[in-house]
């Protein structure tokens, strides 16, 4: 059995499924009208269309829901609708998802239907709020429902219990492509098939929420990287360019790493309204300008975490002992602590909290991994918090600053009491198969490549191979943050290592044994082509 054969078996992707896994057959589309309320939704928006309504587009500052909101404002021109506008939720005034305050500006505006993309599943209030107003909503979204719906015209959520559509883990911008195929069975305008232009921002919403990489995720993802490589549209056309993506070669680290970053910055340090601008100019260079603007808020969101975390570490050493991280300053822009909250958990393999005191409010997010939920120590900790909540692996919080300490308390307490033991093997990779270098080949990374889109739920394949000596060793970086290692088999055969920041103990001396887990890929420099690992752990033999 070659070592394609054993990574595919090891992935239960046996030949009666591995067809249709490798080559996702996009016409195999579940029907949209088995999601909840998808009916109620689609007849409230012909009525708007007849009528040709004020209606608003509310989104949200993160990519999933800054995509959903530019393919509904693309698709509802196409169907017709002549006064459809967006509302963009600034991070550092609204906050995430519907408010009263955002819901009075918009009926005030003369609205009469709101539209929420991402977000509004858990807005009762703002929803009654609206309603009081004359204005209608429809709610499509991807998060966690309640137990009984709030009062709008329809919620369109697969994570609801109470339909039979059968994948529940549709992005946001997943969730709003449904609808407009749905909206396709009762609209003219967009012809069926012509939908497939719109894949180019399913793919980007739906790789850079980190959603499941399976089913109709895995579809929208494998066909959208096709469309997105002859986009259409002038803004993503000018960020492939900033971020120098050859669009010969493009693939969802293309996406998660190049495009999402920009994108989110804009979110994160002013307001995203600066992105979908860009995902909605007809100027190719007005777009050009604004991805050119992302790109330098991007390299400043860079900047400003590098500082952030420098600050962090020094703030962990005080609570050492402390098995989850909980650490502030006011200094740290809230919008960036979710990412140092990674950078921390990867570093020292705990749980991390991180929080911007804002005078009397702190705010902040939280990074988990393993048995240990983050958004349930919020939830026990709600006698010290104003507010929180999120999933098990990432959450955020509010809380009056003068509890910062009883809540560490409180999240620390709640570690210990759960006994967890062995949690850090859960962060070690995990190999989808040993092999030794010589069948570590570029045919063998043309085959993987078939695996694309990888991402949650079909990671990059993971491959292990056992005692290999050191040969080589460089430090790169400047600060000596990288290393490269030359390793050998015993037949001789040699193949190069690079690991990027990484933890000290990757720094091994020449003739030192490992057995090390990598990624193999191709580096290619100055037109030749040459076989390489990038590194993920490693384990010293002697």
């Amino acid at each position: 059995m070659t070592l394609f054969d054993r990574i595919l078996e090891s992935r239960g992707l046996d030949k009666t499924f591995c067809q249709d896994f490798l080559l996702p057959d996009y016409n195999k589309f579940h029907d949209p009208f088995l999601l909840p309320d998808m009916e109620k939704a689609v007849q409230r928006l012909k009525l708007a269309l007849e009528r040709q309504e004020k209606i608003i587009v509310y989104g949200d500052y993160d990519i999933d829901g800054l995509t959903a909101t530019a393919l509904i404002l693309d698709a509802f021109k196409s169907f017709g609708f002549e006064n459809v506008n967006a509302f963009m939720p600034n991070r550092f005034i609204e906050g995430y998802g519907l408010t009263v305050d955002a819901v009075e500006a918009i009926a005030s505006g003369c609205a009469n239907l709101i539209l929420t993309v991402d977000c509004g599943s858990l807005s009762e209030k703002e929803i009654i709020r609206a309603g009081e107003l004359g204005v209608d909503v429809i709610v499509t979204d991807h998060h966690n429902v309640a137990d009984v719906q709030p009062p709008a015209v329809a919620v369109v959520n697969p994570k609801r219990t109470d339909h039979d559509y059968p994948f529940i883990d549709l992005a946001g911008v997943g969730v709003a492509f449904k609808l407009v195929q749905a909206m396709q069975t009762r609209f003219d305008g967009l012809p069926s098939g012509q939908e497939k232009w719109l894949l180019d921002l399913v793919a980007l919403g739906t790789v850079c929420d980190v959603v499941p990489l399976v089913d109709e995720n895995r579809t929208n993802v494998y066909w959208g990287l096709k469309v997105l490589a002859r986009t259409k549209r002038p803004g993503l056309r000018a960020l492939l360019a900033v971020a120098k993506i050859d669009t010969k070669s493009l693939n969802s680290r293309s996406l998660g790493f190049g495009l999402g970053p920009r994108m989110n910055a804009a979110g994160r340090l002013e307001t995203a309204q600066h992105a979908l601008d860009m995902l909605i100019s007809d100027d190719s260079m007005a777009a050009f300008e604004n991805a050119q603007y992302l790109d330098s808020l991007n390299i400043k969101r860079k900047a400003d975490q590098a500082k952030i975390l420098k600050e962090a570490i020094l703030k962990c050493e005080k609570y050492s002992n402390d098995p989850v991280i909980v650490v502030s300053d006011r200094d740290w822009n809230h919008g960036i602590v979710g990412i140092v909250a990674s950078k921390l958990l990867e570093r020292y393999r705990k749980p991390a909290f991180v929080m911007q005191e804002m005078g009397e409010i702190t705010k902040g997010s939280a990074r988990s991994y393993g048995d240990f939920s983050a958004a349930e120590a919020i939830k026990v900790s709600r006698e010290v918090i104003s507010k929180g909540g999120g999933h098990k692996l990432a959450a955020g919080v509010t809380l009056p600053t003068k509890n910062v300490g009883l809540f560490r308390d409180s999240v620390n307490e709640f570690y210990r009491g759960l006994k967890l033991t062995n949690q850090e093997m859960l962060l070690l990779p995990k190999a989808d198969a040993s092999a030794e270098l010589a069948e570590v080949n570029e045919e063998l990374i043309g085959l993987l490549a078939q695996l694309e889109p990888f991402g949650h739920g079909n990671p990059q394949p993971i491959i292990k191979t056992d005692n290999l000596l050191v040969t080589n060793f460089r430090k790169m970086g400047d600060s000596a943050q990288h290393v490269k290692l030359e390793l050998q088999d015993e037949d001789g055969l040699s193949m190069w290592f690079l690991a990027f920041n990484a933890p000290d103990y990757f720094f091994v001396d020449n003739g030192t044994r490992v057995s090390i887990w990598y990624h193999p890929d191709v580096n290619e420099w100055q037109g030749r082509k040459t076989v390489e690992g990038r590194l993920l752990h490693l384990e010293v033999i002697y």
